[in-house]
């Protein structure tokens, strides 16, 4: 592989390396891997592909990294995959911990009264079990602007390099799977040059050039409207020791706004003197060409702050518009797209970084093993077949979260456009009648609801896969049912195609505990058995040796190599003792025993090969 000439982007943000010189159509550079897009799933595919040695040019349109904090909830399931190459610390010193995100909000101003709060993300007092249970990582508020500079350094460090001011034109391709020559544009001098690719990787965004020639079909349903984000960098720290949180809803039914400016959800993004008015306009209103000046941004956002003593200064205003679009598939030969190029939806439940994130974890391990001989190239055409229908999922659950805040809304009285009819249902809460009850008791059930968004952690974490990358032969019965309530409920499960259950280990004589999570992953498959299993580890390293892969191999139990200390791991396995549970490289759960068998070895060997597309 060819590198670049120059110095790579380590220097954020403007750090790029000079474009080659222009002339004939033989200059051409060469690499194997082609990233378009550092965003979350750019920057975090070149950082898990360099997990495993693998390294490419990022090309990216911008002139650095991102200026906007648009994502900014971190969930577990995308931490988790962080962990796996030491980047979860990095995270976590740059986010805002979970303490600062107790409840949601809804108020008449930041400064004013309140009508209503919600705990959330991981704060809520009868739910602490549930989120221990599922992960040893945390909630976190980690914006855009914090989390994609640590994983392009991570990258950069690691051998990617990465070219800022690069606009993505188009590609040529030699037949599905052939080489792939992509036309890069240089924004600085306006000369192109070419990118010549043995894969390509769509993480260009919304606007996806790479999308749009590759034509793929897009499922889609009704936008929800126009929204501005205003970035805001005012101090309201004084005003948040009994309001903590980082989601705030304003609304002002008591005066007369702008339509553009009906409500807004103010959203922390750092702690306390740094704030985005994500301005919601009056429903039904969907003018884009609206431009409100900075004086109609100030003067809407003093009404919502409610104290005229605190400076204001705005910092950024960007337009967007609440999509809710899906991709049929994610691939196509040897072009895969992930991210925001293939899922576009609004905010709500914190899954739009965090789903990228998990796109690039699904994928990484993937391209590695298909490249270094290690699985057919059969095993690439389970991330569509995987991670589409989680897009999908995501998609529909975001928007729905904003559709959830409707009977909220309805209860507040802050619908009306008439201002004294805003006046008569708001005013209504106050009042001792019939009306005033029937709306307390509506407002109460409707804020409730909406812990589906704010304490999700089903929806963000029964991320099960059905693919070919998934062995279910030997399973005697369906996957199980649903919980009652699956964006609330996470279903902790070994059956093949969920997600690795967490349990604390430790050894007889207690050290650092480690979770369950910490075995799996490091590029290798891993099987985990208890008493009476030695003969699984036997079978996995024959396996290991026969086929070439790396794969890890632990007792848990009594006497073992780890000590299941609390039982969290017994209870949770759905296997005997003597049984095994085999996770893939990306903490899937790949296949299970319910207890030991004549043909361990056999058996074994026969799963790798199906989950690898090796055939038998």
């Amino acid at each position: 592989m060819a590198s670049l000439s120059g110095s790579t982007a380590t220097s954020l943000p403007n750090g790029h390396p000079p474009p080659p010189p222009p002339g004939s159509e033989d200059h051409i550079i060469e690499t194997d891997y082609l990233i378009a897009g550092a965003g979350p799933a750019g920057a975090s595919l070149a950082c898990f592909l360099a997990q495993h040695n693998l390294t490419g040019i990022v090309v990216v349109k911008a002139s650095g990294t991102s200026k906007e904090p648009r994502a900014h909830i971190t969930n577990p399931a995308a931490l988790e995959c962080l962990r796996d190459i030491g980047l979860e610390d990095a995270a976590l010193r740059n986010a805002t911990p979970g303490d600062c995100m107790q409840h949601t909000r809804w108020c008449r101003s930041m400064a004013g009264e309140e009508w209503a709060r919600v705990h959330s993300w991981g704060n809520q007092p009868h739910r602490k079990g549930e989120y221990e249970a599922m992960s040893p990582c945390r909630h976190v508020d980690l914006p855009q602007t914090l989390f994609e500079p640590p994983l392009v350094k991570f990258a950069t460090d690691r051998g990617w390099k990465v070219r800022f001011d690069s606009t993505f034109v188009r590609f040529e391709r030699d037949g599905k799977f052939g080489r792939i020559t992509s036309t890069i544009q240089d924004t600085l001098t306006g000369r192109e040059y070419k990118i010549r690719s043995k894969y390509l990787f769509g993480c260009d965004g919304a606007q996806s050039p790479v999308m749009k020639q590759l034509d793929i079909p897009l499922k889609k349903e009704p936008g929800q409207g126009l929204a501005i984000n205003v970035l805001v960098e005012t101090d309201l720290s004084k005003h948040i020791k009994y309001r903590t949180g980082n989601l705030h809803w304003v609304f002002t039914p008591d005066i007369e706004y702008e339509p553009w400016a009906w409500g807004a959800l103010t959203r922390m993004v750092k702690a306390w003197n740094e704030w985005m008015f994500i301005m919601m306009p009056q429903p039904g209103f969907s003018d884009l060409r609206v431009r409100p000046s900075n004086e109609q941004y100030l003067k809407r956002i003093r009404e919502m702050i409610g104290d005229d003593s605190v400076p204001v200064k705005i910092l950024d205003v960007a337009k967007w518009y609440i999509n809710e679009i899906v991709a049929e598939k994610y691939s196509d030969g040897n072009i895969f797209c992930l991210g925001d190029a293939v899922h576009r939806h609004p905010p709500f439940n914190g899954l739009g970084s965090n789903t990228c994130v998990q796109d690039a974890y699904n994928l990484a391990w993937k391209i590695a093993y298909v490249e270094r001989g290690l699985a057919d190239s059969s095993l690439l055409d389970s991330f569509s077949a995987e991670r589409q229908p989680i897009g999908e999922g995501v998609i529909r659950r975001a928007n729905q979260g904003l559709r959830d805040h409707v009977p909220v809304f309805e209860a507040l009285g802050v619908l009306p456009e008439d201002i004294e009819e805003r006046k008569r249902q708001h005013g209504e809460l106050s009042e001792p009648t019939e009306a005033g009850r029937k709306r307390r008791k509506q407002l109460l059930e409707a804020v409730k609801y909406t812990e589906h968004e704010f304490g999700g952690v089903g929806q963000e974490m029964n991320q099960w896969y059905s693919s070919s990358a998934i062995y279910t032969a030997d399973e005697k019965a369906p996957r199980p049912a649903p919980p009652e309530d699956p964006v609330l409920e996470y279903q902790i499960t070994t059956y093949p195609g969920s997600r690795c259950p967490h349990a604390w280990l430790n050894t007889r004589i207690p050290v650092e505990p480690i979770s369950t999570i910490d075995l799996a992953g490091h590029k290798a498959f891993c099987l985990l058995t208890g008493p009476g299993g030695e003969k699984w580890k036997q079978a996995a390293y024959e396996a290991s040796r026969y086929l070439g892969v790396e794969m890890n191999a632990y007792s848990i139990g009594w006497k073992q190599d780890w000590e299941d200390v609390y039982g969290d791991w017994a209870r949770r396995r759905e296997v005997e003792e003597d049984g095994c549970v085999l996770l893939r490289p990306d903490r899937t759960v790949a296949w299970r025993s319910w207890g030991m068998r004549e043909d361990a070895n056999a058996a074994l060997l026969r799963v790798l090969r199906a989950v690898l597309g090796r055939g038998k």
